[in-house]
């Protein structure tokens, strides 16, 4: 069976989420007078990774709600008791950094042409459609979907199999006709081959942690890589590039 759609993750995927971060973190630790309490902007960002990931991993388990992670992170990172409106407030300022730094990755736009007639897209993601949304828009990039669905609207995330199914049913076909192209090799990748998706692990970094080579689950460094996987009978038969 072909494949006739690509779902996509948006952060680290189309996005390059970790470099925004990174930037527009660091010209608002200087705009907050911040950078003082560390001993380079590496250590600051370094500590600002770490508790952004807790407290997404809170948000991913049902914890806590999407706007609660992101004062609970400015609480935790600044280590003082803020009110919920002080959190907002200092988390807004970051984002007016952040979004300063936004851009796709260069392979983004010719993947997404080369695929226009070919395939349906569509968007899962672990965030919320209010920043996905604005985002996509942004970037110029919105019109390129016919479905977008987040987690905090849908009240399950990835890797859980529902989150997959439900973008599968938002575009009325089957798992098996749908692939997954995502960063993370557990979150989309894993999740994506157990829902009966064609899971894609979109590998920029070269990441060396070792993964299982399974039927329908492939391993690219670029989405120039893309095309050639959704080919025909690619699903079945198709060298695994995972592992």
């Amino acid at each position: 069976m072909s494949i006739r759609a690509v779902v996509w993750d948006v952060d680290d995927t189309l996005f390059d989420y970790t470099t925004a971060d990174r930037e527009g973190m660091r010209s608002h630790l200087v705009a907050e007078g911040l950078m003082a309490g560390y001993d380079s902007p590496e250590q600051a960002l370094e500590r600002w990774r770490e508790v952004t990931d807790r407290q997404w991993a809170r948000f991913s388990a049902g914890e806590v709600s999407f706007q609660g992670q992101r004062r609970d992170r400015v609480r935790v990172f600044l280590g003082a008791e803020l009110t919920d409106a002080e959190a907002d407030d200092w988390f807004q300022r970051y984002i007016g950094h952040y979004e300063t730094a936004w851009a796709l990755f260069p392979d983004v736009l010719p993947v997404l042409d080369a695929l226009a007639a070919s395939h349906r897209h569509a968007v899962l993601s672990n965030s919320s459609i209010e920043v996905q949304d604005h985002k996509l828009r942004v970037l110029g990039v919105h019109h390129r979907f016919e479905s977008i669905l987040c987690a905090a609207e849908l009240g399950v995330s990835k890797p859980e199999a529902a989150a997959f199914l439900a973008a599968c049913e938002a575009l009325d076909l089957p798992p098996h006709e749908v692939a997954y192209v995502g960063d993370h090799p557990e979150i989309d990748g894993q999740g994506a081959a157990e829902a009966g998706l064609l899971s894609v692990w979109i590998d920029r970094h070269g990441a060396t942690a070792a993964v299982e080579a399974l039927p329908g689950r492939h391993r690219i460094a670029t989405l120039a890589e893309l095309p050639a996987i959704l080919g025909p009978d690619t699903r079945f038969g198709a060298r695994s590039t995972f592992g």
